[in-house]
């Protein structure tokens, strides 16, 4: 152990650590979960600590020296090298205080090191003077989340969903000729082609890539230069611009600053904006996976519609029995993320005058959904949606048998007539057709256009 100090005395630290005195009181304040930060977002921290350095330098507000070593330790955290030394708990002060100072100290004592000198030497470099330089934790806090989520976003997230979109459109593509019967209410309604259904899925995803779009927009505000309360106390005036220059340099972004600081440190709405959005493309591909497990039931007392890639035994007692696996997976991380979405509402709510007090749960849960949702679309085209095949038959018989193909009937021969046609072919368990051949409401020639599948699903015709 070591001994570093902060404005609350001394603190005994691992000799291996790169963190001080003030997280060390953080790590025995919380011990709370073993939820951390991610990745992610402690690279965001590293971006916006490496910006604040550049932008301080080119201010004439701190020395060349001292900015190269911040920025090499920077460059390690970004890359994830130093992710160990960031050890506090998800559920610690609301601010995020705890972790700008971990990021702080981390990066002020490898930049000594860089500098040649011993970890703790604050005659060096000090986290709050040099580091921290321009900053708060107030502005730096909600910045690394705007910054992680956009990064994960566009990194993640969108290619991912776009992948799904193109896995559905082609298969409706593929299924643009299958007929088979629509269903309203769990109930037989008029025909539909199996493609037609999966281009409504395909277009679920296709609005969902452009709900993340819009949301995105609101992200583009950051809140760097406001410090403490939004009023930028301590920071040069053109501080935020440069910092965000160099920002935007890293990321290949186009970050700008909050046009209202004390919007941005006083709310969390553009994340509850962005958070909302996931929760509707979580409600999508809950319906999609939803969906395609009953299209999928059976194989034999089931609809049997489609056939899903058989991955894996689906019991321990029953053989051979193979289980929409990938379906219900799919569909517990859209129940997460709109559980997520609920605490990211919750957090958002508590912003407190100058100061959203929940930030670290916030940061945890917003990036997570984004997280798991990108994984879970990519593994559900592999293992899922890539592999599915119709049962051409199943959903034709299934088409022909619908009591409601007399719906082509009713502006001919009359509601009341058709009502009574579809009730005596449920009790004989008959088609339409047979029963109208048998009932003669038609000639044969306009009973067969008028009770053409492929022509119900075409509006207008």
């Amino acid at each position: 152990m070591r001994i570093e100090k902060d404005s609350m005395g001394e603190m005994s630290v691992p000799d291996d650590a790169l963190w001080g005195a003030s997280t060390q009181r953080a790590v025995l304040n919380f011990p709370i979960s073993s939820l951390r930060f991610s990745k992610s977002y402690v690279s965001a921290l590293g971006i916006i600590k490496k910006a604040a350095a550049l932008g301080n330098t080119s201010l004439g507000l701190m020395d060349k020296a001292k900015c190269d070593a911040i920025a090499k330790a920077c460059d390690e955290v970004i890359s994830g090298e130093l992710y160990r030394h960031f050890v506090l708990d998800i559920f610690q002060t609301g601010s995020g205080t705890s972790t700008n100072m971990n990021a702080n100290e981390v990066i002020c004592n490898r930049a000594i090191e860089i500098m040649g000198g011993a970890k703790g030497a604050k005659n060096l470099l000090h986290p709050n003077d040099h580091v921290n330089m321009s900053q708060s934790s107030n502005d730096v806090i909600p910045t690394a989340i705007h910054i992680a989520a956009g990064e994960a976003i566009e990194g993640h997230l969108i290619p991912a969903l776009k992948n799904l979109e193109k896995t559905l459109s082609k298969k409706a593509e593929e299924f643009k000729g299958v007929l088979k019967s629509g269903r309203t209410h769990l109930q037989d309604a008029t025909p539909i082609t199996l493609g037609q259904e999966f281009s409504g899925y395909a277009a679920q995803i296709h609005y969902g890539i452009e709900r993340l779009k819009r949301a995105q927009e609101s992200l583009k505000e950051l809140p760097l230069g406001g410090t403490a309360v939004g009023t930028g106390l301590n920071t040069h005036p053109e501080f935020p611009g440069r910092a965000i220059s160099e920002i935007n340099k890293m990321t290949k972004m186009k970050y700008v600053e909050a046009r209202n600081h004390f919007e941005a440190q006083g709310t969390k709405d553009a994340c509850a904006e962005l958070s909302g959005q996931l929760r509707v493309i979580a409600i999508s591909l809950m319906k999609i996976a939803n969906d395609l497990r009953w299209l999928a039931s059976g194989p034999r007392c089931g609809l049997g519609e489609i056939g899903l890639p058989e991955i894996q035994p689906g019991s321990s007692i029953m053989p051979a029995k193979v289980n929409p696996v990938m379906c219900e997976s799919m569909m517990m991380v859209a129940a997460h993320v709109m559980g997520n979405d609920a605490a990211v509402a919750i957090c958002a709510q508590h912003g407190n005058f100058e100061l959203n007090v929940m930030m670290p749960a916030l940061a945890h849960n917003l990036l997570e959904s984004i997280d798991v949702m990108g994984s879970a679309c990519n593994v559900f085209v592999d293992k899922c949606v890539s592999g599915i095949t119709a049962n051409t038959e199943k959903c034709l018989e299934y088409a022909e048998k619908s009591l409601s193909t007399v719906t082509s009937l009713a502006p001919v021969i009359g509601y009341d007539k058709a009502a009574q046609l579809a009730k005596t072919a449920y009790k004989e368990d008959k088609t339409v057709r047979q029963v109208a051949r048998e009932m003669k409401v038609l000639e044969e020639k306009e009973l067969s256009k008028l009770l053409d599948l492929l022509n119900m699903t075409k509006p207008g015709l």
